[in-house]
């Protein structure tokens, strides 16, 4: 912030953009839109921004995981069909919301397990 005449003012800082022109914080956004398919889609046409790059790993990873987890559940009669009806949309919508607000505050937001994963997947994909 700077101060000024009137008082704190706020400084606008004009956001990074990607390889395709977007800004970072919008494309980090579309990463998670659709789950897993528009991380896959970000990971393969972003090549240079790491935070585009690091949010559509963390978007194949944990969407790829809730999507396995709800077909591994609906095999499991009762107990898994309730699990995958009940339990696993309410969690994914919020994961989904959280990691959605997170990557247009331009925040590089990690998830405990699927974040470190992602960017040791990545690490191992630029070598």
């Amino acid at each position: 912030m700077e101060v000024g005449n009137n008082g704190p003012e706020k400084v606008e800082q004009t956001p990074r953009k990607t390889s395709s022109g977007m800004d970072e914080n919008v494309a980090g956004l579309l990463t998670y839109v659709l789950g897993f398919i528009t991380g896959l889609i970000f990971l393969l046409i972003e090549k240079e921004n790491k935070f585009v790059r690091f949010h559509a790993m963390q978007s194949i990873v944990v969407f790829g995981a809730l999507f396995v987890a709800s077909l591994v559940l609906n095999v499991i009669p009762v107990i898994g069909t309730i699990v995958s009806v009940l339990i696993l949309p309410p969690l994914s919508l919020v994961v989904w919301i959280v990691l959605m607000v997170k990557a247009y505050q331009g925040k590089m937001y990690k998830l405990p397990v699927a974040g470190e994963f992602s960017l040791k997947q990545l690490e191992k994909m630029n070598n």
